[in-house]
């Protein structure tokens, strides 16, 4: 039997990061940059205008106020990407936008707000300060700056500086492409009718939502019955598209094993008791190359599996610096008889804080596989292998599932 320690070394083992991939900045949203991002021209490049109003020597509104106001005369107008070569003549004022180069000359702006607006003559009710109102050349980014370094998850913000300093394609590691294959006989697709020994196919969509929370791209294939060909078929079919394949259920060793059985001529894929609860026998291996993870049907087990096992191996093929979920030390809240000898995870509901610290309450009896209490609760308690009665008050490492 292995270890959930040694199970989980296996499935790192195997979870090689992608290739770095030349892409669109579109694309890169939520992929880990496999470069440093230099910016090679200034952010602003020239100075700006900061608001619309009237560009002006700060020196020549000295002492303006309501009471004293100044009158300039208005030379031109410069609108926002208007680039020709202009000058102000000290004494004289130009209309500007927002974001409008700032004429030769000029060293402030005044808002519209404080002058009436004048289009031949503007006069001026309040007096500014030299590089008041006004954005620098490279006050944002001065070239040669690094500005994302390798590493760094592009977002949207992200993808909004890099526009900004003209990059439209980048090196990232891409997201992978994680193919979900639910096998059983019994399964249905959640809205269509079901006779009776029929069970809602709760796996396909929970193992896809869970993939796209772990940084890769999911991809559900219907469900696929007990039959070995038919897997095979869908197996081989999916080698085409997917960086990882995950399959549910068909690991019944009961009633004939045909994930196993179709897998294991296929590739180096073992299985193995793992000394863990709920979910005890899982495969890992790989199918041409491609890592592929055998999950329990029960929906429960299977997305603890998941959450141990697979999330982390997601994680670490799409570059990312953090594998696991966060944890928090908390005081439980009732006790209860856990395996002797193996690691059994606790659905519970974590409450408190940093300062008063954490309870958790298991939110369906420990030893069960309740979807309701999976979805109710909002971490998972690890009892240790060595650990055989978990007592009131007992201190238990959660991880985290909604941080």
């Amino acid at each position: 039997m292995r270890t959930v320690a040694e199970h989980l070394a296996a499935c790192l083992e195997i979870a090689r990061p992608a290739p770095p991939l030349d892409v669109v900045l579109l694309d890169a949203v939520g992929s880990v940059l496999t470069e440093d991002v230099v910016a090679d021209l200034d952010l602003p490049a020239l100075d700006l205008a900061d608001l619309d109003g009237y560009a002006v020597v700060g020196a020549d509104l000295s002492g303006a106020s309501g009471a004293t106001p100044v009158t300039l005369e208005v030379r031109d107008a410069v609108r926002a990407g208007d680039m020709r070569p202009t000058r102000l003549v000290p004494g004289t004022a130009m209309l500007v936008d927002s974001g409008a180069p700032l004429p030769l000359g000029a060293d402030a702006v005044v808002p519209w707000m404080d002058t009436d607006r004048g289009r031949i003559r503007v006069r001026v009710e309040a007096a500014v300060r030299a590089g008041e109102n006004v954005r620098r050349r490279a006050a944002d980014v001065a070239a040669g700056t690094t500005v994302l370094p390798q590493g760094a998850r592009v977002s949207a913000r992200h993808v909004a500086l890099l526009a900004g300093i003209g990059r439209s394609r980048v090196n990232v590691r891409p997201a992978p492409r994680v193919v979900i294959i639910p096998v059983g006989d019994e399964l249905v697709e959640p809205g269509q009718s079901r006779d009776p020994g029929d069970v809602f196919d709760a796996n396909g969509h929970a193992m896809a939502s869970a993939v796209a929370d772990a940084g890769g791209r999911a991809f559900r294939v219907a469900a696929v019955p007990d039959e070995p060909s038919a897997l095979a078929e869908t197996v081989e079919d999916q080698l085409v598209r997917a960086d990882v394949l995950i399959t549910t259920g068909g690991l019944s060793i009961g009633r004939g094993d045909a994930v196993e059985d179709v897998l294991t001529p296929l590739g180096p894929v073992r299985f193995d008791a793992v000394a863990m609860t709920p979910g005890r026998w899982l495969g890992v291996g790989t199918v041409e190359s491609t890592p592929i993870f055998c999950l329990p049907g029960d929906p429960v087990s299977a997305q603890i599996a998941f959450e141990t096992f697979v999330r982390p191996a997601v994680r670490q093929i799409a570059g990312r610096r953090e594998l696991h979920r966060s944890c928090l030390p908390a005081s439980i809240s009732t006790g209860w008889h856990s395996p002797p000898e193996k690691r059994e995870f606790v659905p519970v509901r974590l409450t408190g804080s940093p300062s008063r610290g954490y309870t958790a309450e298991p939110t369906s009896p420990p030893g069960t596989t309740r979807l309701l209490g999976l979805a109710r609760a909002n971490a998972i308690a690890i009892v240790p292998e060595t650990t055989c009665t978990v007592v009131a008050g007992d201190v238990l490492r959660c991880l985290l599932l909604d941080a």
